[in-house]
Parts: structure tokens; sequence; C-alpha cells
């Protein structure tokens, strides 16, 4: 550690310790507020001064689903081959380490019209092939026992993986209140969305997940707003807000954090609009009023309640 202080620079140093949590240069860049170009810079130097090659900073396989499927061996991309082989796939990745059974796979894939069960050893042997490395055993990957086939996760780097580990972590550093460290990793866990995930995949499972995984962005996205709120960084928060709560103009909680945004940056009429079209909605599409949660946001911007609006989470 101490020979690592002496040949590389603060900045380099913690571009090491990112690179060893398994973060990509792109968030990298997000985590350190640098440019990505920077990022990539920086290692270039650690190598050269490290004696590191390439394939000691890189899995030897990733996976990404945060987006339409897509693998790479090292740095080069790898062919997944047809769409429902993607998806097969898919319902191993999104599931490391977990065996699933064959009768599984057909649900997840084919849904109520599956083929004969001979298609899924077929398209698991392409699978092994194409995402063997070197001469590992052809199950390093993927293994098999009597219940069915799983997705070994130490092989692979899913990125849907790392998002649960930064949620993580985000989550923990806005409990203890140090807000700009969950923003910074908020900003990471989203960057790893590409897109839509598993998009263009079939079968109900995939359906599924790109369900749960947008509401998974959505709850993110909350998560960043809310620390810029707390920090009292309204400019920022503003304009996604009101982007996400014309996407989902019956969310309350987005409702109430935009209330609080507009409030704390002197906009109260405009946070005051925001709740009658909130209710305009609610009662109009749903037949209900709005919840305690903006109610009390609500109270709070009209009697100027500033105490009460920090205290709202």
């Amino acid at each position: 550690m101490a020979l690592t202080r002496e040949l590389l620079t603060p900045r380099e140093q913690g571009v090491l310790r990112a690179v060893g949590r398994g973060l990509s240069a792109a968030e990298i860049a997000v985590e350190l507020s640098i440019a990505e170009v920077a990022v990539r810079s920086d290692l270039g130097r650690i190598v050269a001064h490290l004696g590191l090659d390439e394939e000691t900073r890189t899995a030897p396989l990733r996976l990404s689903v945060l987006g339409p499927p897509r693998a790479w061996r090292g740095t080069e991309p790898v062919d997944l081959g047809p769409v429902r082989q993607q998806a097969l796939l898919a319902a191993l990745a999104l599931r490391p380490d977990v065996t699933v059974t064959c009768a599984e796979l057909l649900d997840a894939v084919w849904g109520l019209e599956p083929p004969a069960a001979k298609v899924v050893p077929v398209y698991v042997y392409r699978l092994r092939k194409c995402l063997q490395t070197g001469d590992e055993s052809p199950d390093a990957v993927i293994g098999r026992d009597r219940g069915g086939y799983r997705l070994a996760g130490a092989a692979v780097q899913v990125d849907s993986v790392r998002l649960a580990e930064l949620a993580t972590e985000a989550a923990a550093l806005r409990r203890d209140g140090d807000l700009v460290a969950a923003v910074a990793r908020y900003a990471s866990a989203l960057a790893l969305f590409r897109g839509e995930p598993l998009a263009g995949l079939p079968g109900p499972f995939a359906e599924g997940e790109r369900r749960r995984l947008g509401e998974r962005r959505i709850a993110l996205l909350q998560g960043r707003l809310e620390c810029l709120v707390r920090l009292g960084r309204y400019a920022e928060a503003i304009g996604e807000l009101s982007a996400l709560t014309s996407e989902h103009p019956h969310s309350e909680p987005l409702a109430a954090l935009l209330m609080r945004a507009l409030y704390g940056s002197g906009r109260r009429a405009d946070a005051l609009g925001v709740f009658q079209r909130l209710r305009r909605r609610l009662v109009d599409d749903l037949g209900v009023e709005p919840s305690d949660l903006v109610g009390r946001v609500h109270q709070a911007v009209l009697r100027g309640d500033d105490a009460q609006l920090q205290r709202q989470r």
C-alpha cells in the first residue's frame, strides 16, 4: 500500500480503489466528479506505474441486462445468439447461483406455448460455448445438477448485481446522513442503465423483470432527488422532478418532492399548483383524494412551515 501511495497521485489512488470495487470508467467519473476521459487517462497511468495489464483490472466475462442484453469477454463483445437464447440466459443471470429447472426456464421464456423440453439443453450448450473463457470447463459459467441449471455468480460480472450493491450503499449513506456521498452512489447506480432493461427479449420472465427493474430505477431516482432536496440543491432537483411527475402523474411521493423543491427555491405558488394538478388527476382518474403524505406537504407549504418541510422524508 505504501508503494502504491508513492507511485500514484491521490486521484489515481481513488480511481484504483473504485476499480477494485468493480466500477466502470463511467461510474468512476460520476463518483469522483471528473470527466470519463480523465478516468481512462488515469487508468493508463496506473497500469504503467504498477506494471499491470488490462486483464488484471477487467473482469474476464461481463454481462449487461440493464438495457439490451450484451456481454463482453475482457473488452471483446460476445455474440449471445438469438433473442430466446438471450432470454434464457437472462432468466439465469438475474438469479445467479440459483438452480432453475428446465420447466421453469420453458415457462420463463415461452410462457403458455413452450416448445419441446430438449430446446433448453441446446440453448445452454450454445451459451456455454460462447461464454467459455480459454481452457476452462464448459460448465464453469453455467453449471448443471439434477434440479436444472444455474449461472455461477463468481464467473460473470452482471450489472444488475452491481446495481443492487450500489443501491444498498446509497441507502445506508442516506440513513447515516452522508447525503453528498449518497447522491454519488445513486448516480453511479443510475449510470448502469443503458435504456429499457432486457430490451427486445420475449417471454413472461423478461416482461416481469423489465417492470421490476424499471421500478427500481424510479426508486433510485427518487432517493437521489430526496437527497438533493435535503441538501438544498433545489435547482438540480426541479428539472428532473418535473419530468418524472409528467411521466408518473399519479405518483404522490414524486409530487411531494417537487412541491418541497419548488417551495425551497422560493416558488410557493408553483408548489401549490403541483398539489392542485395531482388532486385533480387522482380524483378524475382514480376517484381518490391525495393521501396524508402529500397532504402534509401541502399544508406545510400553505403555512410556510419550513421546519415541517425539512422533517418530511
